[in-house]
């Protein structure tokens, strides 16, 4: 965000080409054009997988509409309005992102995960779901067959309804209720995640080569192909099942997800 309150940065950004903007079709966009996706890199995150280091390759994109908003606010920004630079700094943007092994660009039908962001799960441990151990399988999944990449979805906490919500459904769920009655009690859908966004940074790193899924979930490989984003092969992913999470994975299941009927 602060970048933008310098536009030497920003147009610094774009001659290095680490800033681009693409269509919804994952075409990057030069001139003319709307732009639909603004994505930055690559930028190096090295990460311990299996024990050795890795050197990530971080691609974060976000809907151009949203950084128009911040672009816009960092306008008003001049030295000594404190309250117009704090509310720049409170402007949200849903920034979501690519990690992805060395070499992923030029592979040929590599694994993708495409992750809902899970902060309970994810970053605290919970094991009321499957999420922190099916992002740590992938990880280690991709390093053992040589590539591939994991695309982090961040606006899409509890299938879409956001943190605080979540919250509200996990003591719906401890009082009787199952992930998907406790979100539609709250009068919110039983998932709103779009992955759409996903397909048009997949189409544009990959020049529209095809994935191989690392999902459970048809749902999600639908989206994408509907997105343009061509599929190989569905690869199942189950991790992490426990005592606290099996009635959850139930659900799932039951909800058409790709799982094993002894859970």
């Amino acid at each position: 965000m602060f970048s933008y309150v310098d536009q030497s940065i920003r147009q610094s950004l774009i001659n290095n080409h680490q800033l681009v903007d693409l269509d919804k079709l994952g075409r990057e966009i030069r001139n003319a054009g709307t732009p639909f996706i603004s994505l930055l890199g690559p930028v190096t995150i090295p990460r311990v997988i299996d024990g050795e280091e890795v050197k990530l390759e971080w691609y974060p994109f976000v809907r151009r509409v949203e950084l128009t908003r911040v672009l816009e606010a960092a306008k008003d920004v001049q030295v000594g309005q404190d309250d117009v630079f704090r509310t720049l700094l409170q402007t949200n943007m849903s920034v979501n992102s690519v990690f992805a092994l060395p070499g992923f660009r030029d592979s040929s039908e590599p694994l993708v995960r495409i992750h809902s962001c899970c902060l309970t799960g994810d970053i605290f441990g919970s094991m009321r779901c499957d999420c922190g151990p099916q992002l740590e399988t992938a990880f280690s999944m991709m390093k053992q067959q040589g590539g591939g990449a994991v695309v982090y979805m961040s606006g899409h906490e509890g299938r879409g309804i956001g943190l605080w919500a979540k919250a509200v459904t996990y003591l719906l769920q401890d009082a009787g209720q199952d992930t998907f009655e406790a979100n539609v009690s709250l009068g919110l859908p039983e998932d709103s995640r779009d992955f759409s966004d996903a397909a048009t940074v997949l189409r544009y790193l990959l020049n529209d080569r095809p994935i191989r899924l690392l999902s459970n979930n048809p749902q999600k490989r639908e989206q994408l192909e509907q997105n343009g984003q061509t599929i190989s092969e569905a690869v199942s992913l189950v991790s992490g099942v426990n005592d606290h999470n099996i009635r959850y994975l139930r659900s799932k299941r039951y909800k058409g997800h790709k799982l094993p009927q002894d859970l």
